[in-house]
């Protein structure tokens, strides 16, 4: 017996709207992060916050740049990125501001930072993703998994190939060179250094340089000045400002008494390259590797 046609059409349309809803789940873009969290997105992402500078770089290196409608005080790079709307500081984002932007993605950094304004976001149903590179090799993958998070993908995985083209090429130049001792001063009044979990440290580790205080056991202690002496260090490296800071930490570590600086092997490189975990940190390494390498000589 053939059934009504208008039970054919019922069932029909109910096989359709299942295929629809397999094809909707289908569609669901997951990332897992730099928390180990697997994030799953309904849809490429449209109206991003960031809450890092470093994220910020990273999105604009993944060619979506257009898609970020907020991002935290100091995020100054690419000079785009000087005309999103500030939400607040990276430590004290301002939840009302960020509600007000309407986001569909939340890019955070440090958790502690972040968790009264990940309460506000769950509440709006607004994933997050922590976005934090340990080392050199993660900042390509980053950039790939902010061209998932977008829909950027070909312009991400270009940018990528490029990021660990240069990688590659730098490790492979320095690779067997004489090690070389270095004081990574992260602050002088009072002295602060980072120790091996630090990114920074991992760009040293490419060009050969070896952290004299690369054991300690937090990531960024304080030390005394006999310490530092005591460690034999062949180099200093410093984030800076500005160019004239270089100059005026030389003489800061000569009045000191560091032998190193009365050879002159005191480094600056830009502070926001060196110290943020973004694309701008292999231009950093780059020029580090090129001190270090003139000191060996």
């Amino acid at each position: 017996m053939t059934p009504p046609i208008h039970r054919i059409a019922r069932t029909s349309w109910l096989w359709l709207a299942c295929l629809a809803v397999q094809g909707a789940s289908a569609a669901t873009i997951p990332v897992r992060d730099d928390r180990n969290r697997d994030v799953v997105l309904p849809a490429p992402a449209r109206r991003a916050v960031t809450l890092a500078p470093h994220a910020t770089e990273l999105v604009y290196a993944a060619g979506a740049g257009d898609y970020l409608v907020g991002t935290v005080r100091g995020s100054d790079y690419p000079p785009a990125a000087r005309r999103l709307p500030v939400i607040g500081d990276g430590t004290q984002p301002d939840p009302e501001r960020v509600a007000a932007a309407r986001p569909d993605l939340l890019i955070a950094w440090q958790a502690a930072a972040a968790e009264p304004l990940v309460r506000v976001m769950g509440k709006l149903d607004v994933p997050v993703f922590y976005s934090d590179p340990p080392t050199l090799a993660a900042i390509p993958d980053a950039v790939e998994r902010m061209g998932v998070l977008f829909g950027t993908e070909p312009q991400a995985r270009a940018a990528a190939r490029d990021l660990r083209a240069r990688l590659d090429a730098l490790t492979a130049r320095y690779a067997g060179r004489r090690p070389v001792r270095v004081f990574v001063q992260a602050g002088l009044d009072p002295i602060f250094t980072l120790n091996d979990s630090s990114i920074v440290s991992d760009a040293l580790r490419a060009c050969g340089g070896v952290n004299v205080f690369g054991q300690a056991p937090v990531v960024a202690p304080q030390v005394t000045l006999e310490s530092v002496l005591a460690a034999r260090p062949e180099a200093v490296l410093a984030g800076v400002s500005q160019p004239e800071d270089t100059p005026r930490n030389l003489a800061a570590w000569q009045a000191l008494g560091l032998p190193a600086a009365r050879q002159g092997h005191v480094y600056g490189i830009d502070a926001d390259a060196l110290y943020r975990p973004g694309p701008r940190l292999l231009d950093a390494a780059e020029s580090l590797c090129a001190d270090l390498d003139r000191l060996r000589r």
